[in-house]
């Protein structure tokens, strides 16, 4: 057998793992390991819920790390022996064995690669997205709801917790707008590359002329604020309503007027949650996603101020970002990355880790 192939992409990979056990230092990784699960054990850890569930999720993550970059390390060792071993005795089972773990390892370096660049102030917090339809009629809000089913499909498929806080349906097919928690370590630093406006091109089956049509959908993903120590809310400025949750076509689902809506007076935003079963559970959730709105904005006012002052104003990626197209021919494009999968429906039942990964590193270039 030839082994130059193989060789030096066993080479390669064992070099990128060196950069990145590098920027990861899995010694000190282990040593923080160490102490959150010394933190974990504490018996007073759960009185108070937030910390604890921050801590835990935490270890969670970390632990997932390191246990990542001991398989990666352990199968460069065996893969290079069985490449040895391949070698020696001409074994063509031992040699497609080999390939098959090169693929394997090349695929879980590029993760893990992905994630060293998730450095950015609130990358490592949950996330909040908001999904809203935009042009397009039927066909917008039955997109949003495909959207909406996409994302957590993704989340599931991730082991990312999700919670629907709110669902705003249309009269006819699909969502006008939707909230969704994603509670994870680095859920933000994932999906914030989602936002901006995806684009959906189709034979509208809302059409009785069976004509194509385009519609568009806008996807906002903040950071997750859990202590209200970071952005300040007076009550005056903020009007809180309660109303009745409602199901598709207007529905009642709860016989109580236990969700809430909340208007902060100053800026017009408002958030509403009806997930929870009591108007204070429903308050309290809510109160987080505005404090995470109103971040996003102070955010977003401070970058534009940064950009101002360096003279180099870019254009926003915010504008239609993605397209998914399925007439006359089946593809899904990512406008910035250049990122293309042949295979929608793939896209559509939660495989964006290519997207994702692809729009980290993009995103990592525009910052540098």
């Amino acid at each position: 057998m030839s082994q130059i192939e193989p060789s030096q992409r066993l080479s390669d990979i064992d070099s990128r793992f060196r950069q990145v056990s590098t920027v990861l230092q899995p010694r000190e990784l282990s040593e923080k390991v160490h102490n959150l699960e010394e933190q974990a054990s504490h018996p007073d850890l759960w009185q108070n819920q937030e910390n604890a569930q921050r801590i835990t999720s935490e270890l969670s993550h970390q632990k997932q790390i390191l246990s990542r970059l001991i398989a990666i390390e352990r199968l460069i060792e065996d893969t290079s022996a069985l490449l040895g071993l391949a070698s020696e005795e001409d074994d063509l089972d031992a040699a497609a064995e080999v390939i098959a773990d090169i693929g394997k390892l090349e695929a879980m370096l590029e993760s893990l690669e992905t994630e060293t660049l998730l450095n950015g102030e609130y990358d490592s917090r949950s996330a909040i997205m908001t999904i809203r339809s935009g042009a397009g009629g039927d066909d917008a809000t039955d997109f949003s709801e495909m959207l909406m089913r996409m994302y957590l499909r993704y989340a599931e498929i991730v082991g990312m917790k999700s919670t629907v806080l709110e669902t705003s349906y249309a009269e006819g097919a699909g969502i006008k707008s939707a909230s969704i928690k994603f509670d994870a370590p680095y859920a933000y630093g994932k999906l914030s590359v989602e936002s901006g406006t995806h684009r959906l091109v189709r034979m509208s089956p809302f059409n009785s002329a069976g004509k194509r049509q385009t519609s568009f959908t806008a996807v906002e993903v903040v950071p997750l604020i859990e202590s209200s120590a970071e952005i300040e809310i007076p009550e005056s400025d903020i009007r809180v309503d309660a109303f009745r949750s409602s199901g598709p076509g207007g529905q009642s689902v709860n016989t109580t007027d236990s969700a809430i809506r909340i208007t902060h007076l100053p800026t017009g935003t408002v958030v509403s949650c009806q997930n929870e079963k009591s108007q204070l559970q429903n308050k309290v959730e809510a109160m987080k996603v505005l404090q995470s709105r109103l971040l996003e904005v102070r955010r977003i006012e401070e970058d534009s101020q940064k950009k101002h002052l360096a003279g180099n104003v870019k254009a926003s990626w915010g504008e239609q970002m993605r397209s998914y197209v399925l007439a006359p021919y089946r593809t899904v494009k990512d406008l910035r990355t250049e990122h293309e999968e042949n295979n929608p429906d793939d896209v559509f039942g939660g495989k964006l880790d290519g997207f994702i990964s692809a729009g980290i590193k993009w995103r990592a270039q525009q910052n540098r």
